[in-house]
């Protein structure tokens, strides 16, 4: 049975496992993405995750195809109300010229825009969870080390953020806020804001967290238990490196890896060392590694969900099926010897 978490403090309710929908009009077509949610919600799946830059990679031609293809299927299955749906704003970025203008802000007139067109996207007239994709700020995202402060950077207050999010949750277009890819200073001064103004306060982190990659344990962790605002995990199986398939040069033609080689962030020696580690580990054990590298996820306090994608059925059952697996001390044991020796690879 599918384990369901609080979100927050907003009094809802979602699985702990969310479904991912990133390849949504890409890799995946809009038939392929209506049967894994159908496969999805019939396995207790209530949570789904999306953007408006989707699918991945953003391109001018595809932008907002992603939620056109959940709302296409919200509106044939009548089901709206049973689905969390959660979206997120693109920020700023060279990727993303096409997106109002090429200078993408969390600003009043972005936002507005944003949701009025993801709400239109998803043919609905409510969004249940909207958040900032990565920080306008320059600061550490993406796997980026090596801070170094701008002091001459201008970006968008977290006052007029916060007080548009508010008059959008006021009017009923979004239900809960949320940051992606965001830092402790972040979502610290965030909930300060929050807590003195009531404008709504951030509910989840979706930030990165996987075996290569426990970085958020370092400061957000604590924040996730002791604030109520616990972690939405991407990339819990590394871009698919969890796997094992990618070992030893066994890419598909259509996986994402051998589409876009350019991202390469799970993909360093050091990375592929300790993959190989978790891999042997998970068939010594006669466990699936992907079951075990996401029951790994799903095994940590500071979780609200774990957000799984999938670009087959088989890897759709596959990562679900993960929520019925509870790893042993031993492997647990096992899986801190390895992060010791190859701590965060790819963080």
């Amino acid at each position: 049975m599918m384990k369901m978490n609080g979100l927050g403090r907003t009094g809802i309710s979602v699985s702990q496992i969310c479904l991912g929908t990133m390849t949504y009009g890409n890799q995946n077509t809009e038939a392929e993405g209506h049967l894994q949610l159908d496969i999805a919600l019939d396995r207790g799946v209530n949570f789904l995750d999306t953007a408006e830059m989707y699918p991945f990679p953003s391109r001018p031609e595809t932008y907002g195809r992603t939620e056109e293809i959940i709302g296409s299927w919200m509106r044939t299955r009548a089901n709206r109300s049973s689905v969390i749906v959660a979206t997120k704003i693109v920020g700023p970025g060279t990727r993303f010229a096409h997106v109002r203008g090429g200078d993408a802000k969390y600003n009043r007139d972005h936002i507005v825009k944003a949701v009025n067109a993801s709400l239109k996207r998803l043919g609905t007239d409510y969004i249940d969870l909207y958040y900032t994709h990565w920080p306008e700020r320059p600061t550490n995202f993406f796997g980026k080390l090596g801070y170094t402060h701008d002091f001459e950077a201008e970006w968008t207050p977290f006052e007029e953020t916060l007080s548009v999010m508010d008059d959008i949750v006021k009017q009923g277009k979004v239900r809960a806020f949320g940051v992606s890819n965001e830092s402790a200073w972040g979502v610290a001064e965030q909930l300060k804001l929050a807590e003195n103004t009531g404008w709504p306060r951030v509910a989840t982190i979706q930030n990165p967290y996987s075996l290569l990659n426990r970085s958020f344990e370092v400061g957000l962790a604590e924040i996730a238990v002791r604030d109520e605002c616990g972690l939405s995990a991407y990339s819990p199986l590394g871009f698919g490196a969890l796997t094992g398939k990618y070992l030893d040069g066994g890419a598909e033609p259509n996986s994402r890896h051998a589409l876009y080689p350019e991202f390469t962030r799970y993909f360093n020696a050091r990375a592929e060392t300790a993959t190989r580690r978790y891999v042997a580990l998970a068939q010594d054990q006669k466990l699936d590694p992907a079951q075990m590298a996401l029951a790994f996820v799903n095994s940590r306090q500071f979780l609200t969900s774990n957000i799984i994608g999938a670009r087959t059925i088989t890897q759709l059952k596959t990562n679900l099926d993960s929520a019925d697996l509870v790893l042993s001390p031993e492997v647990l044991h096992a899986i801190e010897v390895i992060h010791n020796e190859y701590s965060n690879p790819s963080p």
